[in-house]
């Protein structure tokens, strides 16, 4: 270049002096059918950019994207949140607070006195009142939340409690979190009918999952402890899954804590799978029983110092 030739300056980034042959549509002049004809194509699916296209996205052929980004966006939030621990809650939905159990009864009651020859209200009046005996598990679970969340982890916001986030027992633990302010999250599943969280979770620390094997990846990923108060099938499912990955040490050993030993020997006899062959002697020392809220968090710093361990690992 010669000396005497200005050289350029950079180029703006955005602004253009002159706008580009496809910054506007066809002129009608040229095309009469132009603006109808883009307009169409405009309003297509297949020109949705593939990011928009949520029809494309819960399209059979993008599923694995949807198992990233499922995956993706919990875990994103409890980095964005400093949240690297957790206390893992399960039990079941069905067991609510002793006065709502009570006021169940109550009605229960009162329907059979005016039916009194009715078998179905007779078998739903004793089931409430299976179930109000069990509802003492509410006030154990909100208690343990209480410790939780004023344990020194807590404090800090890196180790919170975690639970399905749903109603019941898996409620009363994250409402005790929020009785002393700490933060609670709650793992949340789409299923085919509708339901809520329960209103004791942090705000912005409620997810919710598509798939359920990606929302299980998360409740162990930073598992300190997993804590089982009675449950169902959804409870049994966690529990049995976490059991097996100790078992075959695709996890690390973790304290599993079930809660009521009346209630999970009637369930299951681990004693009968040894007998049996199907089990080992070992594995029936993987989980043990407790009682109380206070009784379950020393089992779990007691585990801790046998093992060497710390229940906050150190960063690093």
């Amino acid at each position: 270049m010669p000396p005497s030739e200005k050289k350029p300056e950079p180029a703006h980034p955005k602004i253009r002096n002159t706008e580009l042959p496809w910054k506007t549509p066809k002129p009608p002049q040229e095309e009469p059918e132009a603006t109808a004809l883009i307009d169409r194509i405009l309003r297509s699916a297949e020109y949705r950019q593939a990011d928009e296209d949520v029809e494309f996205l819960r399209s059979y052929d993008t599923r694995g994207v949807r198992l990233q980004l499922d995956y993706l966006k919990a875990e994103k939030l409890f980095s964005d949140y400093g949240i690297a621990h957790s206390i893992v809650v399960f039990g079941s939905t069905r067991i609510p607070e002793p006065e709502a159990c009570r006021r169940k009864v109550k009605d229960l009651e009162d329907l059979l006195s005016r039916h009194p020859d009715d078998q179905n209200v007779q078998e739903r009046l004793q089931i409430a009142h299976r179930v109000a005996e069990k509802s003492r598990y509410y006030d154990i679970a909100r208690e343990f939340g209480q410790i939780v969340g004023r344990s020194e982890g807590a404090t800090g916001n890196r180790l919170a409690l975690v639970t399905g986030g749903g109603p019941g027992l898996m409620e009363a633990a994250n409402r005790g979190a929020k009785d002393v302010n700490a933060r609670t999250v709650g793992l949340n599943i789409t299923l085919p009918h509708e339901q809520f969280p329960n209103p004791y979770l942090t705000p912005g620390l409620c997810f919710r999952f598509h798939y359920f094997g990606v929302r299980k990846l998360h409740f162990l990923l930073r598992a300190r402890a997993l804590v089982v108060f009675p449950g169902g099938y959804g409870t049994l499912d966690e529990l049995f899954e976490t059991l097996t990955l100790i078992q075959t040490r695709k996890i690390p050993p973790l304290p599993v804590v079930l809660v009521g030993e009346d209630y999970w020997k009637s369930v299951f006899n681990r004693d009968f799978l040894v007998d049996e062959g199907v089990i080992d002697p070992e594995d029936r020392e993987l989980f043990w029983y407790a009682e109380t809220a206070q009784e379950i968090w020393d089992d779990i710093r007691r585990w801790y110092d046998k093992a060497g361990l710390t229940l906050m690992q150190e960063e690093g």
